[in-house]
């Protein structure tokens, strides 16, 4: 096993083998996805009324249950044998731990070489460096032989500035696990275009143009960890989203084939995201499912001509858990309704919203179907913990 990424401050994962792994601006997947969360459909459906997902027990039904009552210890996710979590199935999740490199590299030309040739079970590990360019990956890997790309923080992709290009581009890659080094100075940091059961865990995101991390074109069931983004929107402060996720509708066209960018059932977990002038997270029309719990915001620095909040869910049916956030323009987390059919059955818990702005904790436009428990907690908020009753 490689040692430097304990160094490195990873908190996910990437083991090898049987025993071990368990806006701006495409979809079946394989039947193997339980790796890291349960099968998307077949294919993505035109209607904009996604059909109920896997992750319905994660907010108890009013028709069933009542009014909701937050438990007293909040569970992340949803528990049982028959509703996995995504990210959760990866064997040795929280292990800071790369598999035997297969190749190591030095310089920019290896690196891209490498990828180019990466195939299921190659492990890339990457030596402390600057390698500059703009790389992409593409190679698929499998659940029992995953593809790994590792290295220490002093190991830094590097682009061109943030008017150049993606940095570290995954395009159609399935179980990848990258992990433990820096991306900078790009247009955009990582972007996952159809990326199916892939980690991004550990890396350091700065200095980015627009974007930092981005899943979009119908990427499901991947996992990103324990991340830390900074200083984004250094090209067009309205674009500066630190960790966002499907494609807007005015995009799809141009992403999806006009149809809804079903990037669902990702989890967005125990990042740390400072310095953006957009939303930390933002989460797209089209994308059902997901899991954004125990992640951390300042929003110091977000332009208040982009975004007014830290978190904006259009999404439908994700959970937005044990999050903390300081410093909003405006409020902590915002729902919204881009589309008909879409912004709703969100669910907030056990979050703390440190606000020290003029509006609310929780923000929900219009209120739908989603809610706000009363286990959050709000400060600073001059409007309150939120703009309905929690329940």
């Amino acid at each position: 096993m490689l040692p430097f990424l304990a160094g490195a401050g990873t908190t996910a994962v990437l083991l090898l083998g049987a025993s071990a792994l368990a806006d701006d601006a495409a979809d079946d997947v394989g039947a193997d996805l339980r790796a890291v969360g349960p099968q998307p459909a077949a294919s993505p459906s035109p209607s904009p009324t996604p059909s109920a997902t896997a992750y319905d027990n994660a907010v108890p039904a009013p028709e069933e249950t009542g009014a909701y009552e937050p438990p007293s210890t909040p569970e992340p996710y949803p528990s049982g044998d028959s509703d996995p979590s995504p990210g959760d199935q990866v064997a040795g999740a929280g292990d800071p731990s790369c598999p035997d490199p297969t190749v190591t590299v030095a310089t920019a030309d290896e690196l891209t070489d490498a990828l180019a040739t990466a195939q299921a079970g190659d492990s890339i590990a990457l030596a402390p460096g600057t390698y500059n360019g703009a790389f992409v990956a593409t190679g698929a890997g499998t659940q029992d032989a995953p593809i790994a790309l590792c290295g220490p923080a002093d190991a830094v992709l590097e682009g061109n500035g943030p008017d150049d290009d993606y940095v570290l581009h995954l395009d159609g890659v399935s179980h990848w696990r990258v992990a433990g080094f820096t991306v900078r100075d790009g247009q955009k940091g990582v972007m996952a275009d159809g990326a199916v059961s892939t980690v991004i865990s550990g890396l350091t995101v700065e200095d980015i143009g627009d974007e930092a991390i981005h899943l979009r074109g119908f990427s499901t069931d991947n996992l990103v960890e324990g991340n830390t983004v900074r200083r984004t929107g250094l090209r067009k402060p309205k674009y500066g989203e630190g960790i966002y996720i499907g494609t807007a509708k005015s995009n799809w066209c141009d992403i999806t084939d006009c149809e809804p960018d079903r990037s669902d059932r990702n989890v967005v977990r125990g990042n740390t995201i400072s310095e953006t002038t957009a939303e930390a997270v933002d989460i797209k029309e089209g994308t059902t499912g997901g899991k954004l719990v125990d992640n951390t915001f300042d929003g110091s620095a977000i332009d208040e001509a982009g975004a007014d909040s830290w978190v904006d869910v259009k999404g439908n049916d994700w959970v937005v858990q044990g999050n903390t956030g300081v410093n909003s323009p405006e409020d902590g987390f915002q729902t919204h309704e881009i589309l008909g059919g879409w912004g709703q059955g969100n669910v907030f818990r056990d979050n703390v919203a440190r606000v020290n702005g003029p509006g609310h904790g929780f923000s929900l436009t219009p209120v739908n179907d989603n809610r706000v428990s009363c286990d959050n907690k709000a400060s600073g908020a001059k409007q309150g913990l939120a703009n309905v009753a929690c329940r």
